[in-house]
């Protein structure tokens, strides 16, 4: 955009009169380069319009359209500053549906999504000369597109005969930019139903599957990331809860964040058929949300929207957002859905989402109690929010297991099963609050007859979500049940292919069911995509110590970054190897770190040593003090020698298990 006015055409020559009309779109950053490229047009007889200010009222955007819709060529100054520019790319669309984009490069800066099958002529070397080949080629373009005029006489209010990129999208007629600058929404029933071509294009393959990219934070201050990828994340819950859509999970996702990729080549590596992207611009009161939805297939956009509106209409919004993409992918959608688990309190869901950006970062227990912290803060400000409640179980559940006390774990168990129940009375069919019940009724209480009619709510209401499908495939094989564990966890995988946590779970299935070459190869993809995965190499050492390979245990072990695995395994494979001291040096250790707290681990070495009555004293422990690492006992290959033990049968009897 730029600041100079339109001049008015009794100001220019007669023979000038009758030229092209042109928008220029560009950067105000980039203005100093466009300037000699305005000039040049101008002497050309070209018509020129640009625009003054970026944020400008509502008459101004006014403005905007109207030159906008009349233009002959809107001329897109692509730079490594106008890519990230919102306004530049909100025109560029509104040219490209009008068919009247004309695309120039600065600096050889790749067009966003949405643009890069268009050709863009190189400006890079251009000197000011109107007889250069670049000049020319811009002039060529311009006058091949005809005056916007003729096209507007066409039948259909304007449809343009032009032929467009092949597979292009199909012509959308709503201003991006005036939604932006006024606040009006363009009819999303109509955009929807344009939609239905995806299916329809590719005749009866179903393509059902989409991926959120996390969006992007355009309000100039980084503490507001949160706030967008939260968003995303939301956009994300309320698609998974169609079944008819195949949702990649966010943490592959969340691998192209700041991404440079073109669509066509993430959509193969997420393994979807369409990606949704956006953008947020929050300020005060007021939230601007832009979202895209691209064909992986072509690269084309196939569906754009923007939304401004007042904050306390965000999850209006979110809803709308996930039923239009779900609309356009589908002939009907289930939104009734959408609203479980909610909020109606602008501070509640921003606290909710402060503490999922928290939860999620996992970098230790500050970060996990300052994640507890602020889904407290939601629940007080909306002691009815579901979401919230589920949310601060799995919180309490995590500190539960990873940072209490022995003194302190069973309260805090207690607690994790409180809020999920919370949850689930105010939201049956939230499924994070069923998964939520499942997880702290399992790890707090030990009771798998208990635990398990919420997981499997859990698994019906969120069988489209790759965390649902993860955390239901770790019961199923706690449980006994091998092959529906590795059927469900190898979905989980086909929509989070890039997640480690999701493959180092098929590594660990695996384990338990006693396939062991195929644990150390998912173990060691695992470790391929995250080096310093937690438990992955120490799947791979059980695994080499179960088939008589202590070489190749030890390494693993000695590789694993849990401390407490670490010094288990050791102590295992150095017995074996006949050496005692080093063995006995790594139970010490062991011991003296973390004592009760680790009376699982102490139950695994003391029956690889032989000890049996020993080991089901340890796991006896374990149970007393809520160990959640017991609630593997069922597989777990290291106590094997204890399965005739009648301690060892007892155990399982009262958790559910025999």
């Amino acid at each position: 955009m730029a600041d100079l006015a339109e001049p008015q055409d009794s100001d220019k020559p007669a023979a000038v009169r009758g030229r092209a009309r042109l928008f220029i779109s560009y950067a105000r950053a980039d203005r100093e380069r466009v300037r000699p490229l305005a000039a040049a047009l101008e002497a050309a007889g070209h018509r020129l319009w640009w625009d003054a200010l970026i944020d400008g009222g509502a008459a101004f955007a006014k403005v905007i359209e109207q030159e906008l819709d009349s233009a002959d060529a809107v001329i897109v100054v692509w730079s490594a500053q106008s890519i990230h520019s919102d306004w530049v790319r909100d025109e560029a669309a509104h040219a490209r549906d009008r068919k009247r984009l004309v695309a120039i490069t600065l600096d050889r800066a790749e067009p966003p999504l949405g643009f890069r099958q268009y050709h863009a002529i190189g400006f890079e070397q251009w000197q000011g000369r109107t007889d250069s080949a670049e000049f020319s080629s811009l002039e060529r373009s311009i006058m091949a597109l005809g005056p916007a005029s003729a096209r507007a006489l066409a039948p259909g209010g304007g449809a343009n005969d032009t032929p467009g990129p092949t597979g292009s999208a199909p012509e959308r007629r709503g201003l991006r930019r005036r939604t932006l600058l006024v606040g009006g929404v363009a009819t999303l029933g109509a955009a929807a139903g344009g939609g239905l071509w995806l299916l329809r294009s590719r005749g009866s393959v179903e393509r059902n599957g989409v991926a959120v990219l996390p969006f992007t934070n355009l309000s100039g201050d980084k503490g507001q990331d949160y706030f967008a990828q939260g968003l995303s994340e939301e956009v994300r819950g309320s698609l998974v809860r169609n079944p008819g859509l195949r949702v990649a999970a966010p943490v592959s996702s969340n691998e192209f964040k700041n991404h440079t990729d073109d669509a066509m080549t993430i959509g193969r590596q997420l393994k979807v058929d369409f990606l949704l992207d956006g953008s947020v611009r929050k300020s005060g009161s007021l939230v601007r949300i832009d979202a895209t939805l691209t064909d992986a297939a072509s690269g084309f956009a196939s569906w754009s929207q923007s939304f401004d509106r007042q904050l306390d209409d965000i999850f209006a919004v979110q809803r709308e957002i996930a039923d239009t993409v779900a609309k356009a992918l589908l002939a009907q959608v289930t939104s009734s859905r959408g609203t479980a688990g909610e909020t109606r309190s602008i501070e509640a869901y921003d606290a909710f989402l402060r503490g999922k950006a928290l939860f999620n970062a996992d970098s230790g227990e500050a970060s996990d109690r300052a994640a507890l912290a602020q889904f407290d803060r939601a629940l007080t400000l909306d002691p009815k929010f579901a979401a919230a409640h589920a949310a601060r179980s799995r919180s309490l559940a995590g500190i539960a297991v990873l940072y209490s006390t022995s003194d302190q774990i069973v309260p805090t168990y207690d607690a994790a099963v409180a809020a999920a129940k919370a949850a689930v009375d105010l939201a049956p069919d939230l499924a994070a609050g069923q998964l939520a019940l499942g997880f702290a009724t399992l790890s707090g209480l030990l009771d798998f007859r208990k635990a398990r009619p919420a997981y499997e709510r859990a698994y019906a209401l969120g069988e489209g979500d790759a965390d649902v499908l993860l955390m239901y495939a770790f019961f199923a094989a706690k449980s006994g049940r091998d092959a529906e564990a590795l059927q469900v966890v190898r979905r989980a995988e086909q929509l989070d292919p890039l997640n480690p946590r999701t493959v180092r779970g098929e590594g660990s299935i695996l384990l338990a069911s006693h396939q062991y070459a195929p644990s150390i190869e998912a173990s060691a993809r695992a470790l391929a995509m995250a080096a310093d995965l937690s438990g992955a190499h120490g799947n791979i050492g059980v695994a080499h110590h179960m088939m008589g390979q202590t070489e190749a245990a030890r390494e693993a072990f000695a590789a694993e970054p849990t401390k407490s695995i670490r010094l288990a395994g050791l102590a295992m494979v150095e017995r074996r190897a006949n050496h005692a001291a080093a063995a006995q040096a790594a139970w010490a250790q062991l011991l003296a770190d973390y004592g009760d707290s680790a009376a699982y681990q102490q139950a695994q070495v003391l029956a690889q040593w032989g000890q049996i009555d020993a080991a089901v004293t340890a796991l006896e422990k374990a149970y007393a003090v809520r160990d959640g690492g017991i609630t593997g006992i069922l597989g777990d290959p290291l106590l094997a020698p204890l399965a005739k033990a009648p301690g060892f049968t007892r155990l399982l009897l009262r958790m559910g298990l025999a």
